[in-house]
């Protein structure tokens, strides 16, 4: 059965990642994510675009279906999303992103004395800053190579939002 988050063109995978259901990373984890597949997401506060990526990368249809047939899990869309839900910025540029440019200029003085005495978690504000502000919509394509080539459009400012703040392409 297929997903009502499976693009079936372009203008469809565009529609899903601007004006499709907006999730919220507080109400993780989604059962609508498939276990494995390649795809692209955008992230949202509010209106405003924050982010765009895939995920997937190096799947082909083949691979896709054979790992769904041996029922692995957690491959694709729903472990990048899951990385981003963590806070975690280790391997995470998206997380990264997030800290640097949305988290930092909101920390008190004394916030960034205790994360430098190792009294608090910069991850942890990531995390409750994602939790709390950020909503993702996702759309599932056949293979990494079309997910690749929709991100990069979707970067340079594919949608009536524009470029993503936090990971512009520039043209």
């Amino acid at each position: 059965m297929e997903s009502p988050h499976t693009a079936k063109d372009k203008p469809d995978a565009l529609r899903l990642l601007e004006d499709g259901p907006a999730y919220r990373f507080h109400d993780w984890p989604n059962p609508l994510l498939p276990e494995v597949a390649a795809g692209v997401y955008t992230i949202w506060r509010e209106d405003a675009l924050i982010y765009a990526g895939m995920a997937g990368r190096g799947f082909t249809t083949e691979i896709i279906s054979g790992h769904r047939a041996a029922k692995i899990k957690n491959k694709g869309l729903r472990s990048r999303l899951e990385s981003h839900w963590s806070g975690r910025r280790s391997g995470d540029q998206f997380c990264v992103y997030v800290a640097d440019r949305l988290v930092l200029s909101t920390l008190s003085g004394e916030q960034i004395a205790a994360i430098a005495a190792g009294e608090l978690k910069l991850d942890a504000l990531v995390r409750v800053y994602v939790h709390e502000h950020l909503t993702y919509r996702f759309c599932e394509l056949p293979d990494s190579k079309s997910a690749e080539a929709l991100e990069r459009e979707v970067r340079r400012g594919a949608l009536r939002a524009g470029q993503p703040f936090l990971n512009p392409l520039h043209r």
